[in-house]
């Protein structure tokens, strides 16, 4: 079980314990630290595998982002952040995007993890400097925390929270120590995870609210700064000449264009109309009807457009129809996996999408990750103590999606049958053609969404439920209200996902944990509250070896599918990429996908 969060945020009532001296751990110093097992990197590396060391510099990489935009500070729950932030901002450390969770020196040149992981210290490398020329220090990354854990997005103050004390040993170096877990463990990832903190100027802020949206640019000390800004239109980014960190091992290769330009629109099919007309340079393509017919142009067809599939070994994002379990309409798991049964998805991603897509039937799909066949060895270990809490069949039976004909509306007689069943089980009748309860209320909710472009689904899915007797509405909203109603948890159902890495941690408890439940701004769409998910969330984290954290990622998938927290849409095992032929890429594509950051530009503007 995790710790209650009240106890977790009893620690932001004090100040931070700058004035207790801490002693120097006695670990040596490294380049890097790794979730599980060793760096692939030596100490000596030279660049990154997957880059060009020898890119070139200069010209514009545009692209094109579909929404709208009304702040710069993305580490706030307020506000919907820019595209292209991370670019400006800095963590001590960064990922090496070919190992599952490892990550080297950035503002940190080198660290010293306790044996336990009960605390880290990082030295901060002396060239480190803000925009402006002032050194990043010590007093810059305690800022940064106290800031974060009372001001940030809910789940890093559920993060930095558990650091009971944080000291600066000198101008340079900096030492947290990490409160043990209510089982008397240690989070074994937090030493990464405070890697991973932004680190934010201190005399900058020192006269601004840190918690409010803003459009004014923030100081940064990343490769890149903020050029210009048209309010929700666009936002344009120039790369820093005197970047301090541009010999850096882990940057060479790296951020080769002189300008990124983030152009916003609201609706993707004018996006991709734009980038025919050679108004984008680069676009990555999450529509297989597009990918199939929507490209046809006469730059793509005498070679001035170059469009790529290629494969990634990350998990997909876990993308899906999400139910909001704190509506009591959806409280009821044989409701959820009712109406889960009643569309063909078969004929769904044949006559959308071209069969180009995977049903997803995972939380971690297109992973090892993934929960398969019956749970046995490591994985029904890390479900044996919860047996009399979860469905027997979860230990008898393979999880699998509902079998459809392929038939479209017109087929699924059994699988409706058996949603009808399930139905009337929860309580639910059919009267004069619609779904009713005892009271004679008619099951009625609504679909939110981001996109237009996501109405196909949603309206097939609100038509096989007619079916049923559902009236389920679909309801698309701009970008901003969206964000609002995400943050307040203000919907019935909403389409959206959620990512995971290939060594995920903390966040599945901020994905998926009770607390997280009520947490207004949380990733906890759909509301879980169960010690089952929260014992098995907390307890990937502390998983010591490779081999333990996927049995544990297994077990938690399986228990969140047979949750039926979601109707499970589609995935895609490639990344499908459209750009025109002055961009080039380096040769080798990391584990986790093509990485435009390392892209270059043949024939500068």
């Amino acid at each position: 079980m995790i710790r209650p969060l009240l106890i977790a945020l009893a620690l932001l009532v004090g100040p931070m314990a700058q004035a207790q001296t801490l002693p120097a751990p006695p670990d040596t110093a490294t380049h890097g630290v790794a979730m599980h097992g060793d760096l692939r990197l030596p100490p000596d590396f030279s660049a990154l595998p997957y880059v060009n060391p020898d890119a070139p510099k200069g010209g514009t990489i545009r692209q094109a982002v579909t929404g709208s935009f009304d702040t710069l500070n993305p580490h706030i729950v307020k506000g919907v952040p820019a595209q292209g932030l991370g670019y400006t901002f800095e963590t001590l450390l960064t990922r090496s995007w070919d190992e599952p969770f490892s990550l080297y020196g950035l503002l940190a040149d080198r660290l010293a993890v306790a044996a336990d992981r009960s605390a880290v210290t990082f030295h901060i490398n002396s060239a480190a400097r803000w925009h402006d020329g002032s050194p990043v220090t010590a007093d810059d990354v305690l800022f940064s925390l106290e800031t974060q854990r009372v001001h940030g997005t809910p789940n890093r103050r559920l993060f930095y929270a558990k650091v009971t004390k944080a000291e600066a040993l000198d101008p340079r170096s900096v030492r947290f120590a990490f409160a043990p877990n209510a089982d008397g463990g240690i989070d074994r990832e937090m030493p990464l995870l405070m890697g991973l903190m932004p680190i934010h100027s201190k005399a900058w802020w020192a006269d601004k609210p840190f918690d409010r949206t803003t459009l004014e640019p923030i100081l940064g000390s990343g490769p890149y700064r903020v050029a210009s800004v048209d309010a929700g239109r666009r936002v344009t980014y120039e790369r820093v000449p005197d970047y301090w960190g541009r010999d850096l091992p882990i940057r060479r290769g790296l951020f080769n264009a002189d300008r990124l330009d983030f152009v916003y629109y609201r609706d993707d099919s004018v996006a991709l109309e734009a980038f025919k007309a050679g108004d984008g340079d680069v676009r990555r393509e999450s529509d297989p009807a597009k990918w199939a017919t929507g490209y046809d142009s006469p730059a793509l067809r005498d070679g001035r457009i170059e469009r790529e599939e290629l494969a990634h070994q990350r998990p997909d994002a876990a993308r899906g129809l999400i139910f909001n379990t704190r509506r009591p309409l959806f409280a009821d798991v044989r409701v959820r996996q009712a109406l889960g049964m009643a569309t063909d998805f078969v004929w769904i991603g044949r006559t959308l999408f071209h069969g180009a897509l995977t049903r997803t039937a995972s939380y971690y799909p297109n992973s090892e990750l993934a929960a398969q066949g019956l749970p046995q060895g490591a994985e029904l270990a890390a479900l044996a103590p919860f047996r009399d809490r979860l469905p027997p069949a979860l230990f008898t039976q393979p999880f699998a999606l509902p079998v459809t004909d392929g038939n479209g509306p017109a087929g699924g007689r059994a699988n409706r049958r058996a949603a009808l069943g399930l139905l009337a089980e929860a309580g639910w009748t059919i009267r004069d053609g619609r779904l009713t309860d005892a009271a004679g209320r008619p099951f009625a909710f609504e679909i939110l969404l981001a996109d237009p472009a996501e109405e196909r689904v949603a309206l097939e899915f609100a038509r096989s439920l007619d079916g049923l007797g559902i009236a389920a509405r679909v309801r698309a909203v701009d970008s901003a209200q969206f964000q609002a109603r995400l943050d307040r948890f203000d919907f019935d159902m909403v389409m959206r996902w959620w990512a995971s890495s290939l060594s995920p941690g903390n966040e599945q408890l901020y994905y998926y944990g009770s607390d997280a439940a009520e947490q207004e701004g949380s990733r906890n769409l759909a509301g879980i509250r169960d010690p089952v998910v929260d014992s098995i969330a907390h307890s990937i984290a502390e998983a010591t070896t490779r081999a333990d954290l996927v049995a544990r990622a297994r077990a938690l998938d399986r228990v969140l599918l047979w949750g039926h927290y979601m109707v499970p849409l589609f995935y895609s095992p490639v990344d499908r990429l459209a750009h025109w032929s002055r961009l080039r890429r380096p040769a080798v594509t990391p584990l986790y996908g093509p990485l435009i950051e390392s892209w270059w530009v043949v024939d500068p503007r």
